[in-house]
């Protein structure tokens, strides 16, 4: 399906298979890019423990809802079966989400097989697409690979090719998870929907966190700037901590540039224009030493991160973030990112789409 036809319809809400009202109250974790598989050969296998007890021990029990947004199992290397026996225990947390009706499962390109299964059909509903009202702004949820032509045209064949060829000899996925150009591609139309429509955009598919339309590097610079701007009136302690902190955002800022090769790309979401606060992406939980998510209730947004104690990035645990995480258990949760939503609300009217 061509990539302008599938915002017209979500525009128009054809897709909307789901709608969840968290106006009233509500706490929705937001987490994709699971990659099951083999169990012990996958991505996953170094945050598999983690993620199991995050999700059953911090957001089940404490009364969140929990959405998976696509790319949960490898189904273009594994059977549904083979995921579902080796993946045992994250299964078990799903049913604990499912069997309160707190659970939504979106497709990405990865699980999509999952909409042709007859003879092992999925445990749970399955949306393209899911819109939360927030009572403040609108937010669809999709995984974003709706946005490439190339998958929307050839996934059959990328998911062949990746079965019989990739995987018997050993190769990463090649995906836009790895190519920044296939990332800003698909960031910006999902970017331009949101602009036109006033309303929030959460993907995932290019394992890059984004908040309030910024990347990692992006925003990293703006936090360099504040404590740039904080740095004199600080003293003692607080001096030191900023020097560290500075210091470390650097290093974090210079692998990124080196990562993303920003060099080649010459071009952001939203030009020379102010940045429009209407995109999110909830990363992945893929990361060498963490996870990434997305937090939404119906009066604000956060980008958190998980990690194990420890483990984390230094820039994490020196960068005065607030930190929590699971009781007894090495595991820690840090707020990188939040704001109200009647803030982004406000910036999205005053600075978006006026049609």
């Amino acid at each position: 399906m061509p990539d302008k036809l599938f915002l017209n319809r979500l525009s128009e809400k054809e897709f909307s298979s789901a709608v969840l009202d968290i106006s009233n109250g509500g706490k929705v974790l937001i987490i994709s890019d699971f990659h099951m598989g083999s169990g012990s050969r996958d991505d996953l296998n170094r945050n598999g423990e983690m993620l199991i007890s995050m999700l059953e021990e911090y957001y089940f029990k404490n009364g969140w809802i929990l959405v998976l947004n696509g790319d949960i199992e490898e189904l273009q290397k594994y059977s549904l079966d083979y995921i579902r026996e080796k993946w045992a225990q994250m299964y078990r947390v799903f049913n604990l989400f499912f069997k309160e009706n707190r659970l939504y499962k979106i497709i990405g390109n990865h699980d999509e097989p999952l909409l042709a299964k007859k003879n092992s059909p999925s445990p749970y509903p399955l949306h393209t697409v899911i819109k939360i009202e927030t009572g403040v702004v609108s937010a669809f949820v999709y995984h974003g690979h709706q946005l490439s032509n190339i998958y929307n045209r050839y996934n059959n064949l990328i998911g062949f090719g990746i079965r019989y060829i990739i995987k018997p000899l050993g190769i990463k996925n090649m995906s836009a998870a790895r190519n920044p150009h296939k990332q800003f591609h698909i960031e910006k139309k999902a970017y331009d929907f949101s602009l036109a429509n006033n309303c929030l955009s959460i993907i995932g598919h290019t394992h890059r966190p984004l908040f309030e339309s910024l990347s990692r590097f992006d925003y990293i610079k703006f936090e360099i700037e504040r404590l740039c701007q904080d740095y004199p009136l600080s003293q003692g302690e607080a001096r030191t901590r900023i020097e560290n902190e500075v210091t470390e955002l650097r290093k974090e800022l210079g692998k990124l540039r080196k990562k993303e090769k920003r060099d080649t790309l010459r071009q952001s979401l939203y030009g020379d224009e102010l940045p429009v606060p209407c995109l999110f992406n909830s990363g992945s939980v893929l990361g060498r030493k963490g996870i990434n998510a997305i937090e939404i209730t119906n009066t604000d947004i956060a980008l958190v991160y998980w990690f194990t104690e420890g483990k984390s990035k230094k820039f994490v645990t020196r960068g005065g973030y607030k930190i929590d995480g699971v009781h007894g258990k090495p595991y820690r949760r840090a707020v990188l990112n939040d704001n109200k939503l009647d803030y982004i609300h406000a910036k999205i009217k005053l600075l978006g789409n006026h049609n």
